[in-house]
């Protein structure tokens, strides 16, 4: 007796079809699962031959052989139960040997009961099962919202072992769950926080929008309680909307993660993470390599605060993944990439007290211990760094809200959503594929889209000398001003632009003498 099912898993964040294949003999009674599992694939033996007895199913007293194929692929996790429990009933016959179910896909974890829990991963999953010809997934009802937001094919919300069956038998038919997309708000942001709610920082509130709309890396300097992880949290309600394809692509990553709190993204992640973090769990990794927290802020910001505290195998790890926008880790059990393509957001005082250089506090820190500190933070690593804004501290009249408010996220959103859509129509006119953003330009469209006025290649030139500036600071000057020219909506890079642009990289030479 011979029955082959279809299932699913994940490898980094990636679904891959498996082919559940299972023999049975007239024998003595014994259970053999192989085909490369884990630890808790192996475990599913006793989850199924409870979840079988408790559904009213006889298991079969039958000497069992299941393969999960491909078997040179590790299988992780407690996914496979279902297919497994599917293909040992159909070969024992409790399914009809005859129904073709080669165009179904059946994911699950079971429980000792018979109800089916819900498993991490399952929109890649779904997206593989339909990409290899699959037209129906069963998976747990908890996860059915998740799997239907994929197109062109049919999702089974099942929430028993029994309910299964009795779809397979005719008895008492599924239906199918539908994606609904009016359900998802994708103009949704935090509520809770507002850039109304900080009081002056002028500077810094437009550097932030520049960022915004230009997907920059910034780095803020300040004393203590200046307000930089004030502006740094609120800084989500000004990003520009999700595309729905930016939704799908950071779900997958938060599903496989197991950390997704609702069936589709729909707010770009911010992640900030602690300074003890690991560089596995900054980057990505470890024996079953899972995503990192990069990969988590992917489409959305990544917050350092206390820049200087965070171990500088942490932080010089970044810089590859700051250039490429993906992360490639390469373990003994497998190689797989993940997408990070983040917004990267610092802040971190002046020295180790925090008040060098501030007119109303002196600095208690010796001169060599101000060096020590700021050496902390790498040169390269600051390449990579497109703004550098220095917070002064808050005046008591803006402290104590004698200043007129400013303004709301809303109002500043609307004016980074416009910029990116004039973006996005010069890239059209110009022929090239839309949705790249300034900071992320390759070289032939910076050469393309980033040529100043006459007036701007002499400012920049003298700049360049005055500043020492790498090759790679030189174009994200650039990549900066041409996101300046973006918000005023101007075609051309003007004077007054690169002056801005350039204002936002003198940091280097007070704080790091270059």
């Amino acid at each position: 007796m011979l029955s082959k099912i279809y299932s699913a898993g994940v490898m980094g964040i990636e679904g891959f079809e498996v082919a559940v294949e299972c023999s049975a003999w007239d024998r003595l009674p014994k259970f053999d699962l192989v085909g490369l599992p884990d630890t808790a694939v192996k475990e599913a033996k006793g989850r199924v031959r409870s979840a079988c007895e408790n559904s009213g199913f006889l298991f079969p007293p039958l000497e069992i052989m299941i393969n999960l194929a491909p078997a040179n692929i590790k299988k992780e996790g407690s996914g496979f139960d279902l297919a497994i429990t599917v293909a040992l009933l159909q070969c024992d016959g409790v399914i009809s040997r005859s129904l073709d179910m080669s165009d179904m896909c059946f994911v699950g974890e079971l429980s000792l009961s018979g109800e089916l829990r819900s498993v991490g991963g399952i929109l890649p999953m779904t997206v593989s099962a339909r990409d290899n010809g699959r037209r129906k997934i069963f998976v747990p009802s908890d996860n059915a919202g998740e799997a239907a937001v994929v197109d062109g094919i049919d999702v089974f919300p099942v929430k028993s072992l029994r309910q299964l069956i009795n779809h397979l038998k005719g008895i008492e038919l599924i239906e199918p769950m539908r994606f609904d997309s009016s359900a998802f708000d994708f103009t949704a942001h935090v509520g809770s926080v507002d850039f109304a709610d900080v009081r002056g920082q002028l500077k810094a509130k437009r550097a932030l929008e520049i960022a915004a709309a230009g997907g920059h890396n910034i780095l803020m300097i300040g004393p203590p309680g200046a307000g930089k992880s004030m502006l740094a949290k609120r800084l989500a309600t000004i990003l520009p909307d999700m595309t729905f394809d930016e939704a799908v692509e950071t779900t997958k990553i938060h599903s496989v993660t197991g950390i997704l709190s609702s069936n589709l993204v729909t707010e770009r992640p911010f992640r900030s993470p602690h300074h003890t973090v690991s560089p596995v769990g900054m980057i990505g990794g470890g024996s079953n390599p899972r995503p990192g927290e990069i990969s988590l802020a992917h489409n959305g910001v990544l917050f350092l605060d206390e820049l200087p505290e965070f171990p500088k195998t942490v932080t010089e790890s970044l810089r590859q993944p700051l250039e490429d926008g993906i992360v490639t880790v390469t373990r003994a059990a497998a190689k797989v990439s993940y997408p990070s393509s983040f917004m990267l957001v610092c802040a971190m005082n002046p020295c180790k007290c925090g008040y060098f250089g501030d007119p109303t506090r002196q600095c208690r820190c010796a001169p060599g211990a101000i060096t020590k500190y700021l050496e902390r933070v790498s040169g390269p690593l600051l390449d990579r760094i497109d703004i550098e804004i220095e917070l002064p501290a808050v005046t008591y009249n803006e402290i104590s809200g004698r200043t007129a408010p400013g303004e709301s996220s809303a109002v500043i959103r609307e004016r980074v959503n416009a910029a990116r859509k004039f973006t996005d129509d010069r890239l059209r006119r110009g022929g090239d594929k839309p949705g790249v953003l300034n900071a992320r330009m390759s070289t032939d469209l910076l050469r393309k889209y980033c040529t100043p006025s006459e007036e701007g290649s002499e400012l920049m030139k003298a700049a360049f000398e005055s500043l020492g500036l790498s090759a790679r600071g030189h174009d994200r000057v650039l990549r900066v001003a041409r996101t300046i020219a973006d918000l005023d909506g101007a075609e051309q890079i003007n004077e007054d632009h690169i002056a801005e642009a350039i204002m936002y990289r003198s940091l280097d030479r007070k704080y790091w003498k270059k």
